[in-house]
């Protein structure tokens, strides 16, 4: 999440508290070239294992779908043979017509993941987007964990404990494990200790251009996995780096210039480069201007910064709940042991104005991801947070505040390393109390951590893409002019048609998504917010109200009018429904609405509607009653 500040660069005159500038002279430059030392490949083996332990129930259960956020590995599956389409078939990156039919989708505002599922494509084409979304998931992880641990251990700690224990905490928070229950793009944060640690190398005096383009290659390729997370990183570096100055404005007077002169080639050469695609998602056909209110409002609770998250061997699913939107988004879930400690190592590191200023960066965090209201144990304080003042600004009005505080997870890592490598200093310098310090530094990290341990992600069995699709049989009746419908059409709730056209390469296209597409609300044309499925259409919306347990209404000439309307819209060459809650009513109701009953082709009933769709002179009537 959002790697804040890392990289404390403050000398601290204290030899008990070496800051990290102090850290990396002892160091050194050429740490990045020396072969790693057994304990490295032990720590990395190590944050490996503990990825594979936390996505084993995937791989061990192929058949299996994320238990928590379905929704989202359905529609990341889709995105990762997008990828794979893109370098196979040359498609434009930026935009596809092949869900949402006939107003498309753009890739740019909806996480294409790009930077991913390019390089996944050869896992893609061979084994299938189901396992490329089990890879992306798992090398997310594990990646991110070597990544912040290799960026600790050389630049920032010596103590390769420290870096390990930083490194397990930024990569397996409750947050990063909350979020890997369907948002692969969102820990994947492999590049975030990377941003930070150029970013500060800014600052080297007559090494502008290089310095400045290589933090412009690692922002563009972030760009092309998550923007959130890029946009959270940006603003804990700038605050950081603003304050910074401030405080080494006598000390390291050189300082200012030659970082300004690297940001600025690092501006020039990413605006460059994401100029273009910055303009589609923007601007481009089926951009949003923002996410709604509902979504704007989703706050974390004050309360869940001291609970332990139902991800957590000592969480509460109960409690949690009540605490959080959503299993995917327990974003804060500390614990009081953790919190206690930090505030602990905040003073005993308070003599670097680096490690300060990491907190006041947490504590901005955390109150921005309070949300426009400040709830309490799932009740309205009545008090405003900031985000009432902030929400409403652009750019700002697209991000979910809750997420703010993930952000806060690589602080504390970052700071649980520093105070670890105190610990391991003061243990060289003052023998004596290699057992007390020793001691204490190990009760305190257990007693914080233990509870925050992660248990493996829930999976279900998942429905399966059905044979009518699999084997081929929907080319005999769906070309390229032509989508396939399912009932119900494809939204958060019922995401599997994604899955079904990720499996065929895309070659399949269908109406209706799951995705976040503008607003078309005829009472407000201006509204453009994002919602996360289509505009409302009859057909859809019927078909959605009988799934949901409603009952039939009466099927008249007026509704098997609208019905044609929304075939025609959607360019529709067959139903389709395959076996699921209430498959029977909506059977019956499509039926009523087409005057003919289905066939039951490879594991699901497809209406053949070719004849009434090309043909604009067909009109329906009603036949015999299913």
């Amino acid at each position: 999440m959002i790697a804040l500040g890392s990289s404390v660069r403050v000398a601290a005159p204290v030899i008990a508290a070496p800051t990290i500038e102090t850290v990396e002279e002892q160091v050194g430059r050429p740490s990045w070239r020396r072969w790693l030392t057994w304990r490295d490949v032990a720590a990395l083996a190590s944050l490996l294992a503990v990825a594979l332990y936390l996505t084993a129930p995937m791989w061990l259960n192929l058949d299996h779908e994320l238990r928590d956020d379905p929704q989202d590995q359905a529609f990341f599956e889709w995105m990762l043979a997008h990828g794979a389409r893109v370098l196979t078939d040359g498609v434009y990156p930026f935009f596809s017509d092949r869900m949402n039919y006939p107003d498309g989708v753009n890739m740019m505002a909806n996480t294409s993941v790009l930077a991913v599922s390019l390089p996944l494509t050869p896992i893609t084409l061979l084994f299938g987007p189901h396992v490329a979304f089990n890879v992306f998931l798992t090398g997310a992880l594990a990646f991110t964990g070597a990544s912040w641990y290799l960026v600790l251990s050389r630049r920032f700690v010596t103590s390769r404990a420290a870096a390990w224990v930083g490194a397990l905490f930024c990569t397996f928070a409750p947050s990063m494990v909350s979020h890997a229950g369907g948002h692969p793009n969102i820990v994947s944060q492999f590049l975030v200790p990377l941003i930070i640690w150029r970013t500060l190398e800014l600052r080297v005096r007559g090494r502008a251009l290089r310095n400045g383009l290589i933090l412009a290659g690692l922002l563009v390729w972030q760009a092309f996995i998550n923007l959130e997370i890029l946009f959270m990183t940006a603003v804990g570096l700038g605050f950081f780096c603003l304050v910074m100055a401030i405080v080494r404005r006598r000390t390291h007077r050189g300082e200012v210039l030659p970082f300004l002169r690297a940001l600025g080639v690092t501006a020039a050469a990413t605006l460059a480069v994401l100029a273009y695609p910055l303009t589609v998602q923007f601007f481009g056909p089926q951009s949003y201007q923002g996410l709604s209110e509902y979504v704007r409002a989703f706050g974390a609770d004050l309360a869940s910064f001291a609970a332990y998250s139902r991800h957590s061997v000592a969480g509460d699913a109960a409690i949690a709940s009540r605490l959080t939107q959503n299993p995917a988004e327990e974003n804060a879930f500390f614990g009081w042991g953790l919190i206690v400690l930090f505030a602990g190592l905040m003073i005993w590191l308070r003599r670097s104005a680096a490690v300060l200023t990491l907190g006041g960066i947490a504590l901005l965090f955390a109150a921005m991801s309070l949300g426009p209201n400040v709830v309490l144990n799932g009740v309205d304080t009545g008090f405003p947070g900031i985000w009432a003042v902030l929400h409403s600004i652009p750019v700002l009005d697209s991000a979910v505040p809750t997420r703010w505080a993930m952000a806060i997870a690589p602080i504390v890592g970052i700071v649980l390393a520093l105070g670890c490598q105190r610990a391991a200093d003061m243990i060289r310098s003052q023998p004596a109390s290699r057992g007390p310090v020793r001691v204490a530094m190990i009760t305190a990290i257990a007693m914080a951590l233990v509870p925050l341990i992660p248990k493996p992600l829930a999976t279900v069995p998942m429905d399966p893409v059905p044979t009518f699709v699999t084997s081929g049989a929907w080319r005999a009746y769906v070309d390229d002019a032509h989508t396939l419908v399912a009932l119900p059409l494809p939204d958060s709730a019922y995401p599997d048609p994604l899955r079904w056209t990720a499996e065929t390469g895309q070659d399949l296209r269908i109406a209706g998504a799951y995705a976040l597409l503008p607003a078309q609300n005829p009472q407000d044309p201006k509204d453009r917010t994002a919602m996360f499925a289509p505009p409302w259409r009859p057909t859809s919306g019927l078909i959605a109200s009988i799934k949901l347990g409603n009952p039939i209404p009466e099927i008249n000439d007026t509704r098997r009018e609208m019905a044609l309307a929304d075939l025609r819209f959607w360019k529709a060459a067959v139903v389709v429904l395959t076996p699921q809650t209430r498959d029977i009513e909506m059977l019956r109701t499509m039926s009523e609405l087409l005057g003919f009953r289905p066939t039951w082709t490879g594991g699901a009933w497809v209406w053949d509607v070719r004849h009434l769709v090309d043909d604009p002179e067909a009109v329906l009537t009603g036949g015999e009653p299913y």
